[in-house]
């Protein structure tokens, strides 16, 4: 079975804001499954997506996403190195999430990001040809689909996936037109999903691989985004590398003044968006309601409610020996994943969180 565990505790904390436990705790977490992985030679199930989409939604610019990104990849790596694992042992196992807005940097993301990427692990980590391979995947811009003309969305979601056919991502992800307003309609991802299709099918430049490599404006961009990058990159090691930064939420701080810069733009209309703050229809692009907003009914909740009570109900018994048995292995320092493997089978989520909770701390963020 093929995969991707999204388990980046460090874009959690910079930008997602979806935290449980301690961060060091959620780094021990993060290092148990990569070990787990190792040692039952798991290899086609990537160990962590390590994610600058959230960054991105969040309001960063494309050069920190990308800068925040790999900052947070080589954390990871000199954390992993740092417990004994071999570098040729878990970098092919980790992968990258980009989000392609409509910037002209979002055209070279991949490439900068596959350049440093192999530099680094090649010349510092001395890693083999295969650690030095970056694999990523994009979705398009969520945050630059708007409530106004969402039927203009397409084509902005389409002009981000070529962007993202022509930089050569491993795998891709075409947002929904009416994201914007609902959850998506059946309708709305076969058109998705259509564009994709269309390029990659019909478009006949798509079929050459690299089909702008060399001309000037993708050289000098990639030379350009590679060098503002490694700038971030000197901020950060300033601030005592990422974890240090993130002591004073540097980047929080940073994507938040980027996301307010954005929108004093559009509000303004210096930043033209069609359909939003320019060109608007004669109607004057009204905000689109949507005609039916999908949401569970009270039956389908009550009927989770219920299904998880009965649940832990059936293995009562059963889930106490295996809340104990996770417990003990925080306190002797064993591999923590291949204890949750067992303990998900009788325990509920909510269980196996709280029973973490009194050994790994509850996640603060520093104010």
């Amino acid at each position: 079975m093929r995969g991707t565990v999204q388990a980046d505790i460090l874009k959690e904390d910079q930008a997602q804001n979806t935290c449980i436990f301690s961060t060091e705790f959620a780094l021990r977490l993060m290092g148990d499954v990569q070990q787990y992985f190792i040692d039952n030679k798991v290899r086609n199930f990537y160990s962590v997506s390590i994610s600058g989409y959230h960054i991105a939604e969040a309001g960063a610019n494309p050069i920190t996403q990308l800068a925040l990104t790999l900052s947070n990849g080589f954390t990871y790596v000199e954390y992993y190195l740092s417990r004994g694992m071999h570098i040729d042992d878990f970098a092919p196992n980790l992968s990258f999430f980009f989000s392609n807005g409509i910037d002209p940097e979002y055209a070279v993301i991949g490439r900068v990001a596959r350049r440093i990427w192999a530099k680094a692990m090649k010349y510092k980590y001395k890693g083999n040809e295969r650690s030095q391979m970056l694999k990523y995947h994009i979705q398009t811009s969520g945050r630059s689909l708007h409530a106004q003309e969402i039927a203009f969305n397409d084509i902005r979601t389409t002009l981000q996936a070529l962007y993202a056919i022509y930089d050569n991502c491993n795998s891709l992800h075409t947002n929904a037109y009416d994201e914007a307003i609902t959850t998506p309609t059946e309708e709305s991802v076969r058109r998705a999903m259509a564009i994709q299709l269309i390029i990659n099918k019909e478009l006949g430049l798509a079929k050459n691989e690299n089909p702008i490599q060399g001309s000037f404006i993708i050289e000098e961009l990639t030379d350009l985004v590679e060098e503002a990058v490694y700038a971030e990159f000197d901020r950060l090691t300033d601030r005592g590398g990422v974890l240090g930064a993130m002591e004073t939420m540097y980047q929080r701080g940073k994507i938040q003044d980027e996301s307010l810069y954005y929108e004093r733009l559009k509000q303004s209309g210096e930043y033209p968006i069609i359909g939003v703050n320019s060109f608007l229809g004669k109607d004057g692009s009204p905000t689109v309601l949507p005609k039916e907003v999908i949401r569970s009914t009270e039956e389908e909740k009550q009927f989770q409610i219920e299904a998880v009570q009965n649940f832990n109900k059936a293995n009562a018994n059963a889930s106490k020996l295996s809340l104990q048995k996770l417990h003990d292995a925080v306190l002797n320092n064993q591999n923590l994943f291949a204890e949750m493997m067992n303990a998900t089978k009788v325990n509920s989520l909510g269980e196996i969180t709280d029973a973490l909770f009194n050994v790994g701390g509850k996640y603060r963020r520093n104010m």
